[in-house]
């Protein structure tokens, strides 16, 4: 049984058992201009967008393709695997090009929660801000926020890098692994509580440094980056930044007793 969503201005329909079309197919509704693709997303769920996107870029082989009108609806752009350029006119919702491995993403708009959660390779330029938890468990490429960012930026981060142009919320960095955060405005409380590795850089005021999270050392090498990740998204010139690494003076487990290792595992 479908049902139409009350006061959808889409029309897009649901089902209300929690399925969303278990039986869809791409609507095939894109417009192609050689290895240009265009798909209007007003009248499309979720996953009639991401079925259609697939389609063109490992069916069809575009090498670019653009998302019109994508009206915050959330899982837009998750899990493509393959090297192409994916412009979205607007805000998705939620969790936006999760799980990517090589696209390069730019989005007009701002997004919401999640956003390049687990996000392998590739880059993804928002032109707004971004809610929280973004850049959660990145593990590579490149995430450029131009705007604000919400708490819990790049949580459990395991590589990749992390731009914010604008400030963070609380707890961003925390129990950071690996990979580099930039942030050009101001922190909230416990920035990189409990990392593990890993550098942030912070250009603004910061409310209050995590546990184990301590000014580091400056070098050449934080200079070259800073440089190139500003000159490769044309972010003009780079602000003074503060580095802060880890103190690795937190128990971690390699260093548990057979015993204790027992009880983590």
């Amino acid at each position: 049984m479908t049902t139409e969503v009350a006061g959808s201005r889409s029309g897009v329909n649901y089902d209300a058992r929690g399925l969303a079309e278990p039986d869809a197919e791409a609507p095939g509704t894109a417009e192609i201009d050689g290895k240009r693709a265009r798909i209007d997303a007003t009248d499309l769920s979720t996953r009639l967008i991401n079925l259609e996107l697939k389609r063109l870029v490992n069916v069809e082989g575009m090498e670019e393709v653009t998302i019109a009108n994508p009206g915050a609806k959330h899982s837009v752009g998750v899990g493509i695997l393959r090297r192409c350029k994916i412009n979205v006119e607007g805000s998705p919702g939620w969790f936006a090009f999760g799980l990517i491995d090589g696209p390069e993403v730019h989005i007009s708009g701002r997004v919401g929660w999640s956003a390049a959660e687990n996000m392998m390779a590739g880059s993804i330029v928002v032109e707004g801000g971004a809610g929280s938890l973004t850049g959660a468990a990145l593990r590579g490429g490149d995430l450029v926020i131009k705007g604000d960012v919400g708490a819990r930026t790049g949580i459990d981060q395991k590589g990749g890098n992390i731009i914010v142009m604008g400030s963070v919320g609380i707890n961003t960095g925390f129990m950071m692994q690996r990979g580099k955060q930039v942030i050009c405005g101001n922190a909230g409380d416990n920035l990189g509580d409990s990392m593990y590795d890993g550098e942030i850089y912070v250009a603004g005021k910061i409310a209050s440094l995590g546990v184990d999270c301590v000014p580091g050392e400056w070098d050449d090498a934080d200079t070259e980056f800073i440089n190139r990740k500003f000159k490769i998204y044309d972010l003009g010139t780079p602000p003074e930044f503060q580095k802060f690494v880890c103190g690795k003076q937190l128990h971690n487990y390699d260093s548990l007793e057979p015993s204790e290792r027992k009880l983590v595992i």
